[in-house]
């Protein structure tokens, strides 16, 4: 019996436990994507770095967890998920205890290092695990909680540092990171029945050349320019949207750390906002075009003196919901690019842009940090912003027009 008939009759209770352990799991990576940029400004006073160095921290994590999802996905088949997203929860938890204990750069790049080597799998092990035990007809139910669940870890992340750091320090917010990551894997172990998945056997005779076939397709290229480009400014808000707030307009580390929670939860917002706009156009470029243009206006307006130090706050949250908006249309743009029987090679390539572009940000905007050039550094990102508008239009272009109906 196929996993679709063992699916077919599973009653809602049992879907919606299995999609909210996964969805933990994914906010628990997102979570982690926070664990080091949120410090930055105390490992500024603590060990005396430059921004360039700690953006390289966070090149460290992206370089890893990008290389590693090609592996994870082979180590998902194989051994399948439960394993993996066990291993994985456990390495953040260790990442956390490292971060508590680090007395220099040498040891948080061993944070990086080992953080990203976790963040690498949750993917492969979400869809996997969703993709075989949750049945077919809430399955994008099931996507779109996973997408929420992510953004809330984002949202998590700077509140919950915040709070730790103020009861305690630093050091202390990381231990209590760690026992977080070690209640979400107690929680996980009591389930396991519910994460198991069936691994597969290598099939005989396979092509790689064939295999390897869609990725001369142009389109798809455009598809990965899009996905650099956009994550790069969603990098650089991650990573430096509280130093910046506070260079340009003196704002606590505390609030700033809740205006950038604040911009995670206008993204899940937009986001639902987003499903209904995609069940009402087919053009679903020019709508992830027309997002990035107005996300992009808005942090031109953070780059200027015109706003103060609340507008400026409000416009960059403003920011995440117009991003939001366009993420399930950004998705179904990337399925109309996709040939039949690729899905899984696309996406893993496509999606790998994400990576890159977290990995390569943090350094640039770190160089503009550390030279002073606040205003800048949002113009920049603006640009990119606007960049990767273009270029969706570029793969509504190439995808041709949407078919009716």
């Amino acid at each position: 019996m196929n996993t679709a008939t063992l699916t077919a009759s599973v009653p809602m209770r049992q879907d919606a436990a299995i999609v909210g352990l996964v969805g933990l799991a994914h906010a628990a990576s997102h979570f982690s994507h926070l664990l080091l940029p949120l410090m930055f400004p105390v490992f500024v006073n603590e060990f005396g770095l430059r921004y360039s160095e700690l953006g390289l921290l966070m090149t460290v994590y992206f370089a890893i967890s990008g290389l590693g999802q090609a592996g994870a996905g082979f180590l998902v088949d194989r051994k399948g998920a439960r394993p993996v997203l066990f291993a994985s929860m456990a390495l953040l938890l260790l990442a956390c205890l490292l971060a508590a204990a680090a007395d220099g750069y040498a040891l948080l790049v061993l944070v990086a290092a080992t953080a990203g080597l976790a963040n690498a799998s949750f993917h492969p092990v979400d869809f996997t695990i969703m993709n075989q035990r949750v049945s077919p007809q809430r399955l994008g139910h099931a996507f779109s909680v996973h997408g929420l669940t992510g953004n809330l870890g984002w949202a998590l992340a700077p509140v919950f540092f915040a709070a730790a750091t103020r009861l305690s320090d630093w050091r202390g917010a990381y231990l209590c990171a760690a026992a977080m990551y070690g209640a979400i894997l107690l929680l996980l172990l009591a389930h396991r029945d519910k994460l198991s998945t069936q691994s597969a056997q290598p099939k005989a005779g396979r092509q790689t050349a064939h295999d390897l076939a869609f990725m001369r397709l142009p389109v798809l290229w455009w598809c990965f320019g899009f996905f650099l480009l956009s994550t790069m400014t969603l990098a650089m808000v991650q990573s430096f949207a509280i130093p910046l707030l506070k260079a340009l307009h003196g704002v606590p580390f505390e609030t700033a750390s809740m205006t950038l929670s604040a911009y995670s939860l206008c993204a899940a917002a937009g986001m639902l906002a987003g499903g209904f706009v995609t069940a009402r156009t087919l053009h679903s470029d020019k709508v992830v075009a027309s997002c990035m243009a107005a996300a992009a206006g808005c942090l031109l307006l953070c780059a200027s003196a015109v706003l103060d130090a609340t507008g400026t706050m409000a416009v960059l949250a403003t920011t995440g919901f117009a991003i939001g908006i366009g993420g399930p249309s950004r998705d179904m743009m990337i399925k109309r690019a996709t040939p039949a029987g690729a899905t899984g090679r696309v996406y893993g390539m496509v999606y790998s842009g994400l990576d890159v572009g977290f990995a390569i940000a943090p350094v640039a905007f770190g160089m503009l940090m550390d030279r002073g050039l606040y205003s800048l550094t949002f113009f920049a990102a603006a640009m990119l912003m606007l960049l990767s508008a273009l270029v969706a239009l570029g793969v509504g272009r190439r995808i041709g027009p949407p078919a009716p109906g």
